[in-house]
């Protein structure tokens, strides 16, 4: 395989505080090496082996390719005017989602598969080297199936969120729906998905109901995260906990009780500023989460009613801005965080034997990336140690 020495860097993040300063782990005058898909070496330029292929940076950064644990890619149509009316003053509820639904049932699959692709592209353009994809938006067996069928043609991160919110067909029938998720969705997707996802809120599905779909699903082998307080306090967060949840995502509204059972925990609250920002709701208090120690992880949310956004930058500016983050959190919640809610040590940093996935910006320090909000700064990305 190829080596490939990497120098010239202004500012390295390494992720691993064992190497570098900070819990981003960050490096100056450093050099990096790639031996084909993996970081083979990581330490001071002056030092760096020699390689097949060297290339200086000119002092740009060099961060580890963010990690997004949480989008919703599979799905057709368009819900612009739904933004702009929130924009006007309606408030945000979760019926939207069934909007998405009969577009996305209607769609081939090649559209649905050109729609991910597209926006795969997005994310790899502005840094993002893992993407998590959920199906959600069929919500019968066919469409559920075919859903994390085409989200395995892009990624080994497969999420089955069948329990999205009741379809149209079974308002006022939930339990109803529940029975049908876990009897037949469930055991059709999970040779095909790795993760089992439940929308747990009110709108939604309550926390008897939310169990029953996690718990079918960890029977089939699936891991369980979960959708919780997103629109208000409720059972989503010590559910996650209680079950063991890889993450429970949005956080925004939590209550002492459920800061401290995430701080006991082994589950990452994943927070999402793109759905606050795009349906003008109450920031999560990432401050009070972090200083009370729980992990905390950031991703975009991409999905077409309520976070129509690929970019982990944004999301990093959000964070800092708005969440109460400093710039070193919101970094290393887009990296290491994604990576940890993801249940990954391969990804998320750039330590030795790690992926050689990684990002450089034009600018020379990753606090750019809060310092000039909507620019795009990523100049470059490897993906498996080859330029993408």
């Amino acid at each position: 395989m190829t080596t490939t020495l990497l120098t010239g860097i202004g500012t390295l993040v390494t992720g691993d505080p064992g190497v570098g300063e900070g819990p981003l782990g960050v490096l100056r005058s450093a050099a990096v090496v790639f031996d084909g898909p993996r970081v083979a070496w990581v330490g001071a330029a002056a030092a760096a082996p020699a390689a097949d292929v060297a290339r200086d940076l000119g002092g740009a950064a060099l961060l580890p390719g963010f990690v997004e644990s949480h989008s919703h890619l599979v799905f057709d149509g368009d819900r612009a005017e739904e933004f702009a009316a929130r924009m006007a003053g309606r408030p945000y509820a979760a019926g939207g989602i069934r909007t998405t639904i009969a577009a996305t049932r209607a769609a081939s699959d090649e559209r649905l598969a050109g729609t991910v692709a597209k926006l795969v592209r997005e994310y790899r353009r502005s840094g993002a080297t893992t993407v998590e994809i959920k199906s959600g938006y069929g919500q019968t067996v066919s469409d559920e199936l075919r859903s994390v069928q085409i989200a395995g043609r892009f990624t080994d991160e497969v999420t089955l969120l069948a329990a999205h919110v009741p379809p149209p067909e079974y308002a006022g029938r939930a339990d109803e729906y529940v029975e049908l998720v876990c009897r037949e969705m469930i055991p059709a997707c999970a040779p095909h998905a790795k993760w089992i996802d439940v929308f747990c809120d009110r709108g939604a599905f309550d926390a008897e109901q939310s169990r029953a779909v996690l718990e079918a699903g960890a029977a089939h082998g699936l891991i369980p995260r979960v959708h919780g307080n997103q629109l208000g306090t409720g059972p989503g967060v010590r559910l996650a906990v209680e079950l063991g949840a890889a993450s429970v995502d949005h956080v925004t509204h939590v209550t002492d009780a459920d800061v401290d059972a995430l701080a006991g925990s082994g589950t990452v609250a994943t927070l999402l500023p793109g759905a606050e920002f795009s349906t003008r709701s109450s920031y999560p208090d990432a401050r009070k989460l972090i200083d009370a120690g729980v992990t905390v992880a950031l991703g975009a949310d991409c999905n077409p009613g309520t976070s129509y956004t690929t970019s982990l930058p944004f999301c990093i500016a959000l964070a800092v801005r708005d969440l109460g983050m400093t710039p070193d959190e919101a970094v290393w919640a887009a990296t290491v965080g994604g990576a940890r809610a993801l249940r990954r040590t391969d990804i998320g940093t750039l330590r030795v034997g790690a992926r050689a996935d990684a990002v450089v910006l034009d600018a020379p320090s990753y606090l750019h990336l809060a310092y000039r909000p909507g620019v795009p700064l990523v100049r470059d990305v490897y993906v498996g140690g080859v330029l993408a």
